[in-house]
């Protein structure tokens, strides 16, 4: 008897990642705008009606699909955020990783950097909790830098929505875009981006 409550409690969270996974490949494949929730029922062999039980909306699901994208992103940050490198290498190490991330997802998944950039041009509640986890993260190698003595700063949380900002062209999918399409040289410019965010913190020579 327990074994078969334990499965009913279970399948409902089974066919709401099968449901997920299955729209994840479509929307990888021919974008998010071109995926209607009939075409993930259909590949599921159930009813629209059925997956409207497990996500209120196409909107729902399309929220859940760019959390998933965008975690990719906030795993490479904690994973250099927990290295035991100075926080000033840290820091660099973590943005330039980002900036590399969100440009090979631009060359190799075009669809998920569509579906991402159309979520920070919509302010997508997703993409805010995303952002703010982000800030979060450099916040803590700003700190790690402050009691250090590399970085000279008065208030870190301050610190880290700054260097977000400056970050900006880096990060945007729109701007990584902008500048490949017209052949800028992103690599001098994001080099050129973290002395001028490194100086502002008080990194020493």
């Amino acid at each position: 008897m327990m074994t078969l409550i334990a499965r009913q409690r279970t399948d409902p969270e089974e066919t709401r990642c099968r449901i997920l996974e299955v729209a994840e490949n479509f929307f990888r494949s021919i974008g998010y705008q071109k995926t209607s929730v009939a075409d993930i029922a259909s590949e599921l062999g159930m009813s629209p009606a059925n997956i409207y039980r497990f996500f209120p909306s196409k909107g729902a699901i399309n929220e859940c699909i760019c959390g998933r994208i965008v975690k990719e992103v906030a795993e490479i940050a904690f994973a250099i955020a927990r290295s035991s490198d100075p926080a000033p290498e840290k820091l660099t190490r973590l943005l330039t990783a980002i900036h590399e991330h969100n440009k090979a997802t631009l060359i190799k998944e075009k669809r998920a950097h569509e579906m991402v950039a159309v979520a920070m041009q919509e302010n997508w509640s997703t993409i805010k909790a995303h952002l703010e986890q982000m800030t979060t993260i450099i916040e803590g190698v700003i700190r790690e830098g402050v009691a250090a003595g590399d970085f000279d700063v008065d208030d870190p949380a301050e610190a880290a929505r700054s260097v977000k900002a400056a970050f900006v062209p880096f990060l945007h999918p729109l701007m990584i875009e902008h500048c490949l399409r017209f052949h800028d040289d992103t690599e001098e410019r994001l080099r050129e981006q973290l002395r001028f965010i490194l100086r502002g913190l008080g990194k020493r020579s």
